[in-house]
């Protein structure tokens, strides 16, 4: 069994920044891919960046592509998502979740966190 923990989500202005935490634990956490959705309200959750185990493969959704980047340290089994120049219309709330494959398609991964909120706004 994973456990997956975010953190980090805040109300910023437009073109700000925030750095996400998602602190993983269980047996062989280290092992597993790693990907970031968002759901903004009234709409479906959608993967935005995803690494891999090695981080040796990122894959990020082309609405993030630039501003936002993903990494892990698997020392400490924390995955980061850092986001720069952030837009209103990256509001909403963002979990992470662990699985065996580098997609930004949710349906194969296995565990989630619970998410946190994102709101940027003047």
């Amino acid at each position: 069994q994973l456990q997956l923990v975010e953190s980090g989500g805040d109300q910023v202005q437009p073109g700000g920044s925030l750095r996400l935490s998602c602190v993983a634990s269980g047996v062989g956490a280290y092992y597993y891919t790693i990907g970031w959705f968002r759901q903004a309200p009234g709409k479906e959750r959608e993967g935005i960046a995803c690494i891999s185990s090695d981080s040796g493969n990122k894959r990020y959704a082309d609405s993030v592509t630039g501003r936002f980047t993903i990494a892990r340290d698997n020392r400490k089994n924390v995955i980061y998502l850092h986001m720069n120049n952030l837009e209103p219309g990256d509001t909403g709330v963002y979990y992470c979740a662990a699985g065996s494959l580098l997609t930004l398609d949710n349906r194969p991964y296995d565990y989630w966190g619970q998410g946190t909120q994102v709101n940027v706004s003047s």
